[in-house]
C-alpha cells in the first residue's frame, strides 16, 4: 500500500515535466496585412488577359521561350551555373544546421571506460596474476528539458531559415532564366544589327562606284565622291564595334553557363518575333505565392517571429539534469561484478536574477528585428507589384514603338530609293541621297532595338510574375 502514492507522485511529477516541456513562450507567427491592389497597373493598356486567375508566371519556362537555341542555353545554365550550384550548397548546409539545433531537444549519452595495466619482468620474481590493475565502464547522460520552448524556437527559426534558403535558389533560378533569356536576346539583336550593316555597306559601295563614274565622266563633282565615302566608312566602322559587342556577349553567355569564354550557338531567324497577344497576367494576390523573393522574405519574417520566443525563454527558469553508471573493478571479471556498480544523478536549477539588462535588451533587438523583417516583407510586395506593372507598360509602349518604327523604316527605304534615282538623273545633289540614307541606316538600327525592347519587355513580365523557378 505504501508504493501507490509514491508511484501517483512520480506520476504527477513525470506528467507536470511533461506539460512544462510542451508550452512554448512567444508569439505564434501571423502573416501581416497587405493591401493588394484589384488589378495590375498598365494591364489594360497591354495586350494581356488581366480577368483571369491563370497567369504567365505559372507557365514552364520551356513554354514561354519556345526558340530551341535559347531552351538548350537555359538547361545547361540551370545544370551548370555557379550561382544555382552554391544556392543547393547552402540549402545543404542549413539542413546540418536544422539537425543541430534541433539536438538540443534531446537528452545525450556517451559510453566510456579505462584501464590501468602492468606486466613485470620474470627476472624480479614477482608473479602477477592479471595484467590488468584497475578498470571502469561508465554511461553519463545529461537533458535540459525545455520547458520554455527554448530550443523548440531555436529549431523554428533553423527550419524557417532552411526555408528562405530554398526560396533563394528558386530566385535564382528564376534571375538565371532571365539572364540568359536577356543576354540571347541582346545577342541576337547585335546579328540583326551587324546583318543590317553588312548589307548597307554592299549599297554604299554600289553607290560610291556610280559615284565615281559619274565623277570621271564630268557628270558629278569631286565632293560626291567623298560624301560617298563618307556614307561608306560610316558604316564600315561600325562593323568591328558590334562583333566586338558580339563577342563579348557570347563570354558573359559562357560564364551564366558555367564555361570558360567561348562561341555561343546564335542563328535562330524567329528570336526577335513579336510576342504574342492576350498574356495572361492573373490577379495580383497570386504574387503572394508565386515570387521567390517574397516567399524568402516571409521566411527570414518568420524566424525573426520565432527569435522573440528564445530571447522570451531566456527569462525563466532552467533545469539541467544529469547522470552517471559504472562499473569497475581490479581484475577483467570483476569490472562486470554489480557489487562493484557506481549510479549517482544530478539535476541543477538556475534561475536569472540580474544580468544588467542583457535579457530584456535581446527581447528588444528580437522584437525590432521582427519589426524590420515586417517592412522588409512588405516592401519586398510592393517592389513585385511594381516590377509587374512596369514590365506591362514597357510591354505596351514597346509595341506602339515597334510599329512606329517599321512605318518609319518603310517611308525611310522609299525615300533613299528615290533620292538615289533623282541623283542619278541629275535631278538633286548627293546631300539628299547621304541624308536619306543616313536616316534608313538609323532608322533601321532602331527598328532592331525595339523588337530587342519588346521582346525584352515580355522577359520582364514573365520575371516579375514569378516564373522561370519551376522545375
Amino acid at each position: 500500500m505504501t508504493r501507490l502514492p509514491q508511484l501517483f507522485r512520480l506520476s504527477l511529477l513525470a506528467g507536470t515535466i511533461s506539460w512544462l516541456a510542451g508550452c512554448t513562450v512567444g508569439p505564434k507567427y501571423v502573416r501581416p496585412n497587405y493591401p493588394a491592389p484589384p488589378a495590375f497597373r498598365g494591364a489594360d493598356n497591354a495586350a494581356v488577359a488581366s480577368d483571369t486567375k491563370e497567369s504567365l508566371g505559372d507557365e514552364q519556362w520551356a513554354a514561354v521561350y519556345r526558340e530551341p537555341e535559347l531552351q538548350a542555353l537555359i538547361r545547361k545554365a540551370l545544370a551548370n551555373n555557379y550561382d544555382v550550384r552554391i544556392a543547393a550548397q547552402r540549402i545543404l548546409e542549413q539542413q546540418a544546421q536544422v539537425k543541430i539545433t534541433r539536438s538540443q531537444e534531446f537528452p545525450s549519452f556517451t559510453v566510456g571506460g579505462s584501464g590501468i595495466g602492468a606486466t613485470l619482468p620474470s627476472s624480479l620474481g614477482t608473479q602477477i596474476p592479471s595484467p590488468l590493475v584497475e578498470g571502469s565502464l561508465d554511461v553519463s547522460g545529461s537533458w535540459t528539458p525545455d520547458f520554455w520552448g527554448l530550443y523548440r524556437r531555436q529549431t523554428e527559426a533553423a527550419r524557417a531559415q532552411l526555408l528562405a534558403q530554398v526560396w533563394a535558389q528558386r530566385a535564382v533560378r528564376l534571375t538565371l532564366v532571365e539572364q540568359v533569356a536577356t543576354a540571347y536576346l541582346q545577342l541576337r539583336a547585335l546579328d540583326s544589327q551587324l546583318e543590317i550593316t553588312r548589307e548597307t555597306i554592299k549599297a554604299r559601295r554600289t553607290s560610291l562606284a556610280l559615284t565615281k563614274t559619274l565623277e570621271s565622266g564630268g557628270s558629278a563633282p569631286l565632293s560626291d565622291v567623298r560624301q560617298a565615302e563618307q556614307l561608306l566608312y560610316t558604316a564600315t566602322s561600325e562593323v568591328p564595334q558590334i562583333e566586338e559587342q558580339i563577342q563579348q556577349q557570347e563570354n558573359a553567355i559562357a560564364l551564366l553557363l558555367g564555361e570558360n569564354p567561348g562561341p555561343i550557338v546564335h542563328t535562330d531567324p524567329n528570336a526577335l518575333a513579336p510576342p504574342p497577344q492576350n498574356l495572361p497576367t492573373g490577379i495580383p494576390s497570386q504574387l503572394l505565392e508565386r515570387r521567390p523573393d517574397i516567399e524568402q522574405a516571409e521566411a527570414i519574417l518568420i524566424a525573426a517571429n520565432a527569435q522573440i520566443g528564445v530571447a522570451r525563454a531566456q527569462f525563466f527558469p532552467n533545469l539541467s539534469i544529469s547522470g552517471s553508471a559504472g562499473v569497475g573493478g581490479d581484475t577483467l571479471s570483476s569490472i562486470f561484478d554489480p557489487a562493484g556498480k557506481t549510479i549517482y544523478g544530478l539535476g541543477t536549477l538556475t534561475q536569472p536574477l540580474f544580468e544588467g539588462g542583457k535579457l530584456r535588451g535581446q527581447l528588444e533587438l528580437s522584437q525590432h528585428t521582427k519589426e524590420e523583417m515586417v517592412l522588409n516583407y512588405q516592401k519586398t510586395i510592393a517592389g513585385a507589384f511594381r516590377d509587374v506593372s512596369n514590365a506591362l507598360i514597357a510591354l505596351n509602349k514597346q509595341r506602339a514603338y515597334r510599329e512606329q518604327q517599321e512605318k518609319l523604316v518603310e517611308a525611310a527605304t522609299d525615300a533613299t530609293r528615290l533620292a538615289r534615282l533623282r541623283y542619278q538623273g541629275g535631278s538633286t545633289s548627293y546631300l539628299e541621297v547621304l541624308t536619306t540614307d543616313s536616316d534608313l541606316f538609323a532608322a533601321q538600327l532602331n527598328l532592331v532595338n525595339a523588337q530587342e525592347g519588346e521582346d525584352l519587355a515580355l522577359v520582364q513580365l514573365y520575371s516579375a510574375l514569378g516564373g522561370g523557378w519551376q522545375s
